[in-house]
């Protein structure tokens, strides 16, 4: 799909009365230059295969571009990233879907908006399960979601007794960019405690860290590890090293507002105006391949754990790789990381389970033979005891449509 050019999507069978009937013109004003926008764009386009036709006109360089001919396209219907000229466009009365990032949603349109609390919550218990105890945050000063990121991070982090550091800018370095904000960050980084876990807002500002640590001559991860957002899969393994990320499923995402964009365009009014563009997991890389634990002897049994957590290892397995007896390592577990043995067992084998619903179109069944459950039942019953619901009511709530 090139931009400016419009483009049919035909559904995989097509009746005679569909074909003779109008094709509604849907106007796409979403990058393409970020996964996170292509993701919303395959969402969308999966919907018009399947339920379509659709003709499309896409501008990825955005509203500005498109607003002089925007009446004479004669859209049915207009989705679009958040920008200042919303309001011009509700007031075309053109069906709308909106994606942002603000507080609180754009009224008068349907709004689809990331989970940022979620977001932090998440980046905060991956640092936390690798032992962390000294915390940090790295945003962008006065922007709302990277804002509520940080407030949900400092928030679980507070939860389990910690505090988090936070990166100001300064004044003239709010453009994001230049040499002077890069010494500056690499100033604030040196003056933290060490090891240090450090959640950026997304990848790109992970990246900035990940170049700062360098300046500051601090290695990642052993003295500073560091977990972005988006899961942008360039940006995360252009990074030195390949950064970890939360992931986000914007194609998902995509696909619904497609699909209640049909519905207003056929001129449903009755229905939830609000899509969620859901936390799936964490992908965990390099940056955050530490534990930063300082007993030698639960080190050793979480990484028997983390390394065969595909596998059926018991608390036995785990106590033998840590040199201890079962009674002292349960205690020192309770100490550091506040769970039991088995706890993180089922914690691991659990993400493991999730991941694979997520990301692979795998049967419960085919997962299930895979990390080495006796069957579907055995699986099912030791997913819901830890998540409260089925793994296909997972699948169907987080995985692609």
């Amino acid at each position: 799909m090139s931009p400016s050019r419009l483009t049919i999507f035909r559904p995989h069978r097509t009746s005679d009365a569909t074909t003779t009937s109008r094709i509604p013109k849907v106007i796409l004003l979403i990058e393409s230059s970020r996964a996170s926008g292509r993701s919303v764009l395959r969402g969308v386009a999966k919907y018009a295969r399947h339920h379509g036709p659709w003709a499309f006109y896409w501008e990825p360089r955005g509203l500005e571009t498109v607003w002089p001919r925007l009446k004479k396209l004669r859209a049915d219907g207009i989705i679009l990233r958040d920008v200042e000229k919303v309001s011009d466009v509700i007031r075309c009365g053109i069906p709308t879907i909106v994606f942002g990032h603000r507080k609180q949603a754009v009224p008068g349109v349907a709004n689809v908006m990331t989970d940022s609390p979620r977001i932090g919550t998440m980046a905060a218990d991956h640092l936390l399960d690798c032992g962390f105890r000294h915390f940090a945050y790295c945003g962008f000063n006065g922007i709302s979601w990277s804002d509520i990121r940080s407030e949900s991070f400092a928030k679980r982090v507070s939860a389990a007794g910690f505090q988090v550091s936070f990166f100001h800018q300064r004044r003239r370095a709010v453009a994001r960019s230049g040499e002077g904000e890069e010494q500056f960050m690499a100033e604030w980084l040196r003056s933290l405690p060490k090891p240090i876990g450090l959640m950026a807002c997304n990848d790109d500002r992970g990246q900035h860290v990940i170049e700062a640590c360098k300046l500051a001559g601090l290695r990642v991860p052993d003295e500073v590890a560091v977990i972005g957002t988006d899961n942008d899969e360039l940006v995360c393994e252009l990074s030195d090293p390949p950064m970890s990320s939360v992931a986000i499923n914007f194609e998902r995402a995509g696909y619904e507002s497609a699909e209640l964009l049909a519905k207003l365009m056929a001129g449903q009014r009755s229905v939830s105006k609000a899509i969620t563009a859901r936390v799936t997991h964490v992908v965990a890389r390099q940056s955050t391949n530490i534990l930063a634990i300082d007993d030698a002897h639960v080190a050793k049994a979480l990484q028997s754990i983390r390394l065969h957590g595909r596998e059926a290892i018991q608390v036995t397995d785990a106590v033998a790789a840590s040199g201890i007896s079962r009674r002292v390592l349960e205690k020192r577990f309770r100490k550091l990381l506040g769970r039991s043995v088995l706890s993180e067992i089922r914690r691991v084998r659990v993400a493991q389970i999730c991941r694979l619903l997520v990301e692979t179109h795998l049967s419960v069944s085919q997962i299930a033979d895979s990390l080495g459950y006796t069957s579907i039942e055995h699986i099912a019953r030791y997913f819901r005891s830890e998540m409260k619901m089925s793994p296909l009511a997972y699948r169907r709530q987080h995985g692609q449509k």
